[in-house]
């Protein structure tokens, strides 16, 4: 299971760019509280917490939970949008909604792809081309799966996964459910794609050199 963030959060007296800024200043990150059937409270987060979920890869699609002032339980929430700083890259502002266990949103989750040692094609130097490396989902907000597999075991060359061919967990739906779409290939590699070429060029050029020379030889 991923690891759940806990930031600890204050309620700004103030909101608006002016606020926002003297926040940042004081060492905090600027945000929003929002959903969960109340209004929308502007928080201000601690900058080490914040930094280290993002510096994780946990900021977007993943459970966290504050501890709200005045309140005696961890809030369960989602990051829906993260602002970051053009040049550091660090995280200036955070909108997080509040969710519970009937909460479903559609998030990003990664692709792993295993037993790719069981893949004849991948065995004769085929390539993995990986189309999708997230899938877009609809989840349980309080169980986002942390990643989905994709077993490319038996895969030849020219075969291909698609979404049909990944179990997901219960009360997960793909965002697309209008086609099989595909998740991964697996391509030969240029070499032998190379090869492949030359053969069917020099297949489909032999016809047409017995004709040139049969309608050669009948002008003569």
């Amino acid at each position: 299971m991923a690891e759940i963030d806990v930031f600890h959060c204050e309620v700004r007296e103030r909101a608006g760019t002016g606020a926002a800024r003297a926040a940042r200043r004081e060492g905090w990150v600027p945000g929003v509280l929002y959903g969960g059937g109340q209004d929308p409270v502007a928080i201000r987060l601690r900058f080490n917490e914040v930094v280290k979920a993002h510096s994780a890869g946990r900021m977007r699609s993943h459970l966290a939970k504050i501890q709200v002032p005045g309140q005696d339980w961890l809030q369960p929430v989602i990051a829906r949008e993260v602002q970051l700083d053009p040049v550091k890259d660090l995280p200036i502002h955070v909108d997080l909604m509040r969710v519970d266990e009937k909460t479903r949103i559609d998030v990003a989750v990664p692709v792993r792809f295993l037993n790719e040692a069981a893949s004849p094609g991948l065995k004769r130097g085929g390539v993995l081309n990986v189309v999708r490396h997230t899938i877009e989902v609809y989840a349980p907000a309080t169980a986002i799966p942390e990643y989905l597999e994709a077993d490319v075991t038996g895969l030849d060359i020219g075969d291909a996964i698609h979404i049909s061919d990944i179990k997901l967990p219960e009360g997960v739906t793909p965002v697309i459910t209008d086609r099989d779409f595909t998740v991964a290939t697996v391509a030969a590699p240029s070499a032998l794609r190379s090869a492949e070429e030359e053969a069917a060029e020099a297949e489909t050029g032999a016809p047409e050199t017995a004709e040139a020379e049969e309608e050669g030889e009948k002008e003569e």
